[in-house]
């Protein structure tokens, strides 16, 4: 399945809230209520949502994880910060100061689908470098 620009807004928007109203959603992303409701029911048909649910931090199974400082170029933040927020794996995203102009926090099942991901994210126009590291162990909260 192909998605577009569109599609990949629609997910982000559910990965923050998977309950928000088709109205609320066709809102978010400047469409009508019908053409909103047509993407999602063809996700939903064509496997890109395998459902909603329920999932506690103690429950979720996490493959790789990993922090990834990102460069954007000037005047592309717009169009850079729309890219990333349409990325599924993405589970969090910062603004920073100093040398990087955000902080990603990225989860993948396995190592080739986490290198698939920071290619992904590399070959984004606008964005100048990244420097990731992969996390390893919690020494304390989080899961």
């Amino acid at each position: 399945m192909i998605l577009d620009d569109l599609d990949h807004r629609l997910i982000a928007l559910l990965r923050s809230n998977a309950r928000l109203p088709i109205a609320t959603l066709a809102a978010h992303l400047g469409v009508s209520r019908a053409t909103a409701k047509a993407r999602l029911d063809r996700l939903v048909e064509g496997g890109a949502i395998a459902g909603f649910t329920v999932v506690t931090a103690a429950a979720q199974s996490h493959g790789v994880r990993a922090i990834t400082m990102i460069e954007v170029e000037t005047k592309r933040e717009d169009a850079v910060l729309k890219r990333l927020m349409g990325i599924p794996e993405l589970r969090q995203l910062h603004t920073t100061n100093g040398r990087w102009d955000y902080v990603a926090e990225l989860e993948a099942a396995d190592v080739a689908a986490f290198d698939d991901l920071l290619r992904t994210i590399r070959q984004i126009d606008g964005i100048g470098a990244t420097d990731t590291s992969i996390l390893l162990k919690a020494r304390k909260g989080g899961v």
